[in-house]
């Protein structure tokens, strides 16, 4: 086994894998109004090709963290069944979704070997809701939370991305919620992934102040923790805890152990890499499982040493967030 370093020095071992494209909501941080163009059905990498992927990454390179995104992976069909197949591999097995199917799919997930579930809600307010992700369907989210909690998930995270003006007044309410329900709240800063290209930097709430609000109504402290992107906070009363994720004010780009697999079996070093390299074409042409770490070990060798938002520098990428997958 070969431990995978970057060139700044830093261990990869956690693959993001975009199992779809295809989102049931259109945020409108991840999708124009209208929609996207979804990719051909044979296009997309089969489960088979995504398992081969995994394997390797696992086998060759010592990956031990596997978390599958979309687009929303729960539209995948057969998702539970990818899961089973992953479950073999000695990784910690999550997903991100935006919860609207895990009323009905959080047990048998569960069952099959997901191990933890994070779940994007960006507002706790019906209309607010409607009007970020273009869909009325908090009801649903909300239920998918209870599902997770009921299946056994632990811990349930709630990802929330605070945005200046438009749901910057909810911190405190979702902190509530959180303790109330027994999840722990991610806020994550609003990054330069929105499909429209209407990101600017005073859209985004700084999670030092995110931090200081609820902390003024309910009082937190810091704690040492495992080096992950959010720096997290546990409630003095006991409570639980949460954690804010300060990509833009204060990147974690230094700690950053990720690479990323998109639907279409495209492997990308970083959010907002310029380059891709291609997987797909290596699986399907008869490659190796040398060919297939050849390609994994050449992205990483482009990772970058940071993102460079908010700097003269940054240049944005070709593809929004539910292109690549979060």
């Amino acid at each position: 086994m070969v431990t995978l370093v970057d060139p700044h020095g830093r261990t990869v071992r956690d693959l993001r894998i975009s199992v779809t494209d295809r989102c049931d909501f259109r945020c409108r941080y991840c999708m124009p109004a209208e929609g996207l163009t979804w990719l051909p059905r044979d296009e997309v990498l089969t489960f088979e090709e995504i398992v081969r992927v995994a394997r390797v990454s696992v086998a060759r390179f010592g990956f031990d963290a596997i978390r599958l995104t979309g687009g929303e992976p729960t539209l995948r069909r057969g998702i539970v069944d990818l899961v089973a197949m992953l479950r073999e591999l000695p990784v910690d097995l999550a997903m991100t979704t935006n919860g609207a199917s895990l009323d009905r799919l959080a047990a048998p997930l569960r069952a099959a070997g997901l191990r933890r579930v994070n779940i994007s809600c960006d507002s706790l307010r019906l209309d607010r809701f409607a009007a970020i992700t273009r869909r009325d369907a908090l009801g649903k989210v909300l239920a998918g939370i209870d599902a997770a909690l009921a299946a056994g998930f632990d811990p349930v995270k709630i990802n929330v991305v605070l945005m200046r003006g438009v749901n910057d007044d909810e911190a405190v309410d979702f902190a509530r919620f959180g303790r109330e329900k027994g999840a722990q709240i991610r806020f994550i800063e609003f990054m330069p992934l929105d499909a429209e290209g209407g990101w600017s930097r005073d859209q985004v709430v700084a999670a030092d102040d995110t931090i200081a609000a609820i902390n003024a109504v309910y009082p937190l402290e810091g704690f040492a923790h495992e080096v992950e992107p959010a720096t997290r906070y546990r409630y003095v009363d006991g409570r639980g805890e949460i954690g804010a994720v300060p990509s833009v004010t204060r990147p974690f780009c230094g700690d950053c152990d990720r690479i990323r697999l998109t639907a279409d079996g495209q492997i990308r070093s970083c959010l907002f890499a310029l380059d891709e390299h291609d997987v797909r074409a290596v699986l399907r042409s008869g490659g190796s499982d040398d060919d297939v770490a050849a390609v994994v070990e050449r992205a990483v060798g482009t990772k970058w040493a940071g993102h460079h938002i908010g700097q003269v520098t940054f240049i944005r990428p070709g593809r929004s967030m539910s292109q690549i997958g979060g």
